[in-house]
C-alpha cells in the first residue's frame, strides 16, 4: 500500500496543492450540480440562475437548499477524500476515519457540547458588542449586511413545518456540515498547517480561525473560532475523526432542534439566548464549570482508551 504522491512533499506545496484541488473540484460540482438542477427542477439554465437571484420565487428555497447541499459535498466532501488520498494513500487513515469510537465516548461528546450552549450563548453576545474604529465603518457596514443575509438564509434553511422538514433540516444543516466541514479543516488544514508550523497547537488554532471566517458571519466570529479550537482537540486527543463530526452534530443539531420548537410555539424564544442576557451570566459561568468538567472527563477517557 503505498504513502501517498505527494507524501514526502514539503508542506507549504501540500497546502497550495490542497487549495486547488478544492477550488478545481468545487468549480466541477457546481457546474454538475447546475446540469443536473436543469432536468430536477425542470427548469432552463438562465430561469436557473434568475431564480436564484430572486428571493420571492417560489422555487428559490429548494433551489438554495439544493445547492447548499451540491456546495458542502464538492468543497468539504470530495476534496478532502482526493487530497487524502495523494497525502496519505489511505484516504479513510489519513482523514483519522479507520477507527471507530465507543458509544460512552459519542454520549460523552454530545454532553460536552450541550453543556457549551449557555458559555457559547454569552461569548455570541459579547462577539456582537465589538465595533471597528470610524476610519473603518465603511467595513462594518460591510460586515453587518453580510450577517444580515447570513442569518435570513439560515433561518430560512432552519423553518420546517412538518417531522420530515426536521428530518431534513438535520441532514442539510447537522449532517452534511459536520461531516464535510470537519474532513476538510480538522482532516486537512490542521494537519497541513501542524506539519509547516511543526506545532499542532498552531495547526488546530489557525485552522480554527480559517473555519470560522469562511463562514462570513463576523459577529459570530469568536464563539465558532473557539468551537473549531475544541474540534481540533477532541482530534489530537483521540486520534479519531468521528468524534469531532459527532460534536459538531450535536452543536448544530441543538440549533435546529431548539428553532423547531420555538417556532411551534413549545418552548420560549429566550432559549436561544439562554447565558447570554445579563440577568443570565450565572448560567453561562456555571456551563463553564461542567464544561471543564466534562472535557476533562472525555481527555482522561480517550487516554485511558489508547494506553
Amino acid at each position: 500500500m503505498h504513502d501517498g504522491i505527494f507524501h514526502n512533499t514539503g508542506a507549504f506545496v501540500k497546502l497550495i496543492f490542497a487549495a486547488f484541488i478544492v477550488l478545481s473540484v468545487f468549480l466541477i460540482t457546481l457546474v454538475g450540480g447546475l446540469l443536473l438542477a436543469i432536468p430536477l427542477f425542470g427548469m432552463g439554465f438562465m430561469e436557473l440562475i434568475e431564480t436564484l437571484s430572486n428571493i420571492a420565487h417560489p422555487e428559490y428555497e429548494r433551489l438554495l437548499k439544493y445547492f447548499q447541499i451540491v456546495q458542502s459535498i464538492g468543497l468539504f466532501v470530495i476534496p478532502s477524500f482526493i487530497i487524502a488520498w495523494f497525502f496519505g494513500g489511505n484516504a479513510f487513515r489519513y482523514l483519522y476515519l479507520d477507527k471507530g469510537i465507543k458509544w460512552g465516548t459519542v454520549l460523552l461528546t454530545t454532553v460536552i457540547m450541550l453543556s457549551a450552549i449557555p458559555m457559547i450563548n454569552l461569548m455570541a453576545h459579547l462577539n456582537a458588542q465589538l465595533s471597528l474604529p470610524e476610519s473603518m465603518s465603511s467595513l462594518e457596514e460591510w460586515m453587518q449586511r453580510s450577517e444580515e443575509a447570513a442569518k435570513r438564509i439560515t433561518e430560512m434553511f432552519l423553518a420546517a413545518e412538518t417531522p420530515a422538514d426536521l428530518i431534513f433540516n438535520l441532514f442539510l444543516i447537522a449532517v452534511i456540515p459536520a461531516i464535510g466541514e470537519e474532513l476538510l479543516f480538522r482532516g486537512i488544514i490542521q494537519r497541513l498547517f501542524s506539519e509547516w508550523t511543526r506545532n499542532k497547537h498552531a495547526g488546530i488554532w489557525i485552522s480554527a480561525i480559517i473555519f470560522s471566517a469562511i463562514h462570513l458571519q463576523f459577529y459570530g466570529f469568536i464563539p465558532r473560532t473557539m468551537l473549531g479550537a475544541l474540534f481540533g482537540y477532541m482530534l489530537v486527543w483521540s486520534g479519531r475523526m468521528w468524534v469531532p463530526i459527532i460534536a459538531h452534530f450535536a452543536n448544530n443539531a441543538a440549533a435546529v432542534f431548539v428553532y423547531y420548537f420555538i417556532s411551534r410555539d413549545q418552548i420560549s424564544k429566550s432559549v436561544e439566548t439562554f447565558g447570554a442576557e445579563r440577568g443570565h451570566w450565572l448560567y453561562a459561568f456555571i456551563s463553564l464549570l461542567f464544561f471543564t468538567f466534562f472535557i476533562i472527563a472525555f481527555y482522561r477517557r480517550v487516554k485511558r482508551n489508547q494506553a
